[in-house]
């Protein structure tokens, strides 16, 4: 069994804390208004090796492996999207690889704010998700 427990609560918090807002729509905004906690990715780092495929906007994921720890920055075209990959980035940074391949994001669901996102937009971030994954398993493989 895998010590996912950081990882969890670091997500339920996450959503306690926006769980306050009563509108769905209301909380998405507020999630793409919102700045990233994160430091934004540089723009030497803006290359094509780092697109995440099956994106219509244009996103860059790059991660980074310290200390045994994960951390993503990105960097998006469209402010809605930034917005919402922001949030990925910031959920799974500064987590086990075992926790970032492991845990599945649940914040876009329990919030509703998935409901108000295109088929195209929640396939996006499901190749943003993959991405995440990807890097975090390849870790595993090469510590």
């Amino acid at each position: 069994m895998l010590a996912t427990g950081s990882l969890i609560q670091k997500q339920a918090a996450f959503i306690a804390r926006y769980t306050v807002i009563p509108d769905p729509q209301e909380r998405l905004s507020v999630l793409i208004g919102r700045k990233s906690v994160l430091a934004p990715l540089v723009e030497s780092a803006r290359v094509e090796a780092n697109l995440v495929r099956g994106c219509v906007s244009r996103v860059w994921l790059a991660g980074t492996f310290e200390n045994g720890l994960c951390y993503f920055r990105m960097e998006a075209d469209s402010p809605m999207v930034k917005g919402l990959v922001a949030v990925l980035c910031e959920l799974y940074d500064a987590a086990t690889p075992a926790e970032v391949a492991e845990v599945e994001p649940e914040i876009f669901d329990a919030l509703g704010i998935s409901k108000n996102l295109t088929p195209t937009r929640l396939n996006g971030l499901a190749n943003v998700r993959r991405t995440i994954r990807e890097f975090a398993l390849g870790c595993i493989a090469s510590p």
